[in-house]
Order: structure tokens, then sequence, then C-alpha cells
């Protein structure tokens, strides 16, 4: 993994190098992951902007998180365009571990929903929750990515979820070796608990994370994303197959390929 050093983020990462099945690869510069934004300092801004060449964030929050969080270090930055695109439905909630507690009624219904559409696996059941609740988010991300003149950066608040299906779209899109998705996926695991001490110094964050202690629960599992591109294959034909239901057709595809690989 390329992993950037920041001193303000712990899950900060440059997918670059991961292979295509053609022989190929993902470009440097082009594709960033991160979880939350807002503890940014000076330098992170520099290296971001001035070293990486980053012009485009594509922020995959929830409204009530942005409104709580309030405006990072980036916003301040003229020439980076920020986009706002939440996979989560905006019923009330914060987070995607926004849930209340067990005893709350609409976390109850929520979960049984979720579980509705693939029992197997929590996780993977919420993630296709991503595409049916919010596809235009899934499509508007992409095209956001592609369009991005310099670097996009991707990030929710822990950067493995929300974070880790739109980077797995994008990289299946562009022809990334389905192994190669599901270790980029993983490794937000080597940071877990880094990235969990950040959130919790949030009172945005904190509450739902004291709900679920153990790190452990919270760390992303090859098998989850395995199972969840399975379910995308079985369900929809494949992620080229959604996307293009969805309006993010053939010319769409090569855009973000030619954005994403290398020449």
């Amino acid at each position: 993994m390329h992993w950037l050093e920041l001193e303000g983020a712990a899950n900060a990462r440059d997918v670059g190098g991961l292979p295509t099945g053609d022989g190929g690869a993902v470009a440097p510069r082009r594709l960033l992951r991160s979880d939350n934004l807002q503890g940014l300092t000076p330098r992170d801004v520099k290296v971001l902007v001035d070293d990486l060449g980053l012009t485009t964030v594509v922020d995959l929050r929830g409204t009530p998180e942005v409104a709580q969080e309030g405006p990072g270090p980036l916003t301040r930055v003229a020439s980076v365009r920020h986009h706002h695109f939440s996979v989560l439905p905006e019923s009330g909630g914060t987070t995607d571990a926004t849930a209340g507690d067990i005893s709350d009624a609409l976390y109850l219904s929520r979960r049984q929903r979720t579980l509705e559409r693939f029992p197997d696996d929590v996780m993977t059941a919420l993630y296709l929750g991503y595409l049916e609740d919010r596809p235009e988010s899934m499509v508007g991300a992409l095209r956001a990515i592609a369009g991005a003149p310099g670097a996009a950066l991707v990030h929710c608040a822990a950067g493995k979820d929300r974070t880790g299906v739109v980077t797995a779209f994008a990289l299946t899109a562009a022809g990334v070796r389905r192994n190669a998705v599901i270790t980029d996926y993983t490794a937000s695991g080597e940071r877990i608990r880094a990235i969990l001490d950040r959130l919790r110094t949030s009172p945005t964050y904190a509450p739902d994370l004291d709900r679920r202690p153990d790190d452990e629960d919270h760390r992303p599992r090859p098998e989850t994303m395995e199972l969840f591109l399975d379910q995308v294959d079985k369900r929809y034909g494949g992620v080229l197959a959604w996307l293009d239901g969805h309006g993010f057709g053939a010319d769409d595809v090569t855009a973000l390929r030619t954005k994403l690989l290398a020449r």
C-alpha cells in the first residue's frame, strides 16, 4: 500500500500501482482515499495539494456528519473542488455506525431491512444498501473522480466502508484485478486502532463507537468485499452492468479508465 503519512489522518493512501487484468496498473496521484479530513494540518494540506496535485474531494459522509463536523481545512483551499455524495439514507441518523441503541425502533427497522438484503454478512448487506438506496450518489462520486483535473480524494469518516465501496467500484470499472481490489479494501485494517482513536475524539462519532467498543468489530474482512462483489455479479450482472443501468455508460467508463490508468 502507498500510505500517505499525514499528521491529521490515519487511513490515507494512494491506490496507484494496483494491477489490472490486462497487465496495466493504476497510475499514482490519480485516486487517493482517506478517513475524515477534519484534522489535516497545514503540512498535510501542502502534501496533498502541492505535492500530490489534489484538485477534487469526494465526500461520502451523510449530511448530518458534514454539518456537525463543520468545514475542514481543505474547504479553505480555492483550487480544490468539493463534491458531497452521501451513500446513506438521509433519515436523521448521523454516521454509518449510527443505528442508535438496540432499543431504538428506527435502528431495529433499518437493521432488519439491511439483513433482508443479505443475511449471511451484515456488512455486505449494508454495502448492497448503498447501491439500492443511493445509486445517484454512487454514480455521482465516480463521475467526480473521472472528471477531476488532478488527483481525486474519496473519503468518509473511517475511510473503510463507504470509501471502500466507491473505491472498489472505481477500480473494478477500470479493470483492476479483483484480488487487488480486495487487498486494497482490507488494508484499512492495518490502521484500524489509529482510525478509531481519531474518531473517538469527535462528538459526532464517539457515541456510535462507544456502542461497539471492540476495535475488531470494525476491522474490514476480505470475505466481506468478496461477498459484496459476488452479489453484485449475481444480482446485477457485475459492476459495469450496474453502472450502465444507472446511467454510467461506456463513455463514462472510458473517461474513468483514462483518468485512473497509467499510459
